[in-house]
């Protein structure tokens, strides 16, 4: 199968709708596109999940490209001549970037002061803040997650428990302002004191929403119909989540889901699956549990299987299962040349998942009841695994290791045939420390050998800190990343 071309960003025929753990430490811390240029000698992955016809644009509508959250693309990165990059400081931290079928970039940040979340509407061809909304603060674990829908609108959950539809126009005056185009309370759904994590669409237009505490619901805002489900006692939610035409997979601290919706809505679990949540939470992760947005992929339809981490100790597992009936295909343990745990969503194409090491990463502050790390602290290594499960589905092999330093979420693109991402370059070369000064640089990644084939300096210092944050993609080549204090944009010349 060839890589896939990037789509044009016009917005095909649609139905009508009937109606993104490591946010907590966000928060915290405070015209048509060219050819893509492959690698040589580049693999060829596909296919992606299919595409959900209420997000927006394949591989840019939400925070892990796609609502089966396969963090990868079918844009392509930029292509061949030097690279360009340019800060937008917005004073806040910027976990979601998103880029809808206009080609306007949307931003979800919450500021350093105030840690009011902000959303943003960016200039694309310069990445400056064309106007801005504040959403109501809450809890800390809220608002973070969003995606775009299939008319453009940021769909997200305030502080207030209120399930948003933000769109962006012009005036009669010619400038540009985000309003809200719809809302519905969710205050009888998420318990006082809980708030919203994680959301993505279904196949049929509704909503599924899971919180920091356990519950899980569907909310149609056309008809103001929520439904819920409460999971065990004890199960927390603390990453997004993710669907398919199959269900919603959702990870809690104990263990992992495919849940579908009765006639009227309500969640109904398929199959759940235990796994290892070691003894503690390990140091570079905000939860005591995995640290994986379930990732769904697959040969055949793109969503056959489902891909996490798990926590075990003292080296964590990729556990990859069947979609449909949620039998374990592999069990493999990843991460042993750096770090071994994760808090990053897999990127899963084709029959081949990606894991990046969080391990170590420092934090500059952790979430509330995040509790003591096991063991109490660790260095940043790095590390990147890739492992393939067998074409006949007995299995699955670990293909290389590597020790990158990522840090941002990795995502791959099927059109450039490279794994793009930002790595933390230690101060002193040849140490695994860190400090304030520690250059950053966006880099993609042969992903046949796991070797770095180009690299772009991006600067030093916690300015351009990812903080484990998502790049996304836009026509034309363009990467946008968010930071600790903005977003960059990342070009060719």
């Amino acid at each position: 199968m060839s890589p896939r071309l990037p789509r044009s960003r016009s917005r095909s025929a649609r139905r009508t709708p009937r109606g993104a753990a490591f946010a907590a430490a966000l928060l915290l811390a405070l015209a048509g596109a060219p050819a893509a240029h492959a690698a040589p000698g580049a693999e060829e992955f596909g296919p992606l999940p299919p595409h959900n016809p209420f997000t927006g644009p394949q591989g840019s509508a939400t925070m892990h490209g796609d609502s089966g959250s396969s963090d990868a693309t079918p844009l392509p990165g930029p292509g061949d001549g030097p690279l360009t990059s340019t800060r937008t400081a917005l004073q806040s931290a910027c976990p979601t970037v998103l880029v809808g079928s206009d080609g306007y970039p949307v931003a979800l940040c919450t500021p350093i002061l105030g840690q009011v979340p902000t959303v943003h509407l960016l200039d694309p061809a310069t990445g400056r803040s064309l106007t801005s909304l504040k959403i109501a603060k809450g809890s800390l674990l809220g608002g973070v997650y969003a995606y775009l829908d299939d008319q453009d609108r940021l769909v997200a959950v305030d502080g207030e428990r209120a399930l948003l539809r933000i769109g962006h126009r012009r005036t009669a005056g010619g400038d540009w302002e985000l309003y809200v185009a719809r809302s519905l309370s969710l205050r009888d759904a998420v318990p006082e004191g809980d708030a919203v994590t994680g959301l993505s669409p279904d196949w049929q237009g509704r909503v599924w929403f899971a919180t920091g505490g356990g519950t899980v619901g569907t909310a149609d805002d056309a008809t103001g119909t929520v439904r819920t489900l409460a999971l065990p006692p004890g199960e927390q939610v603390a990453n997004s989540i993710s669907t398919a035409p199959e269900g919603t997979a959702v990870s809690t601290t104990h263990a992992t889901y495919l849940l579908t919706a009765g006639a009227d809505g309500t969640p109904r679990v398929a199959w759940r699956a235990a796994y290892d949540r070691g003894p503690g939470r390990k140091p570079g992760q905000l939860s005591w549990g995995t640290g994986s947005t379930p990732t769904f992929f697959g040969p055949a339809t793109g969503t056959d299987y489902v891909a996490y981490v798990d926590n075990a100790s003292p080296t964590v597992s990729l556990q990859v299962r069947s979609t449909r009936t949620g039998d374990l295909v592999c069990d493999r343990p990843v991460l042993t040349q750096g770090g071994s745990g994760s808090e990053n969503s897999p990127i899963g194409v084709g029959r081949s998942v990606f894991v990046a090491s969080t391990y170590g990463y420092p934090y500059p502050k952790l979430p509330d009841g995040a509790g003591p790390s096991v063991p109490a602290d660790a260095r940043f290594r790095g590390g990147l695994s890739r492992v393939d499960v067998r074409a006949d589905g007995s299995g699955c092999d670990l293909r290389w290791e590597n020790d990158t330093r990522s840090s941002a979420v990795p995502t791959l693109s099927t059109a450039d045939g490279l794994i793009h991402t930002v790595v933390r370059r230690p101060l002193i070369p040849g140490t695994d420390t860190t400090s304030l000064l520690d250059p950053y640089a966006y880099v993609q990644l042969d992903p046949a050998t796991g070797r770095e084939v180009r690299a772009h300096h991006l600067g030093v210092g916690s300015l351009f800190d990812t903080l484990q944050m998502v790049g996304n993609f836009a026509p034309g080549g363009v990467v946008y990343q968010g930071t600790i204090t903005g977003v960059v944009r990342i070009s060719a010349q």
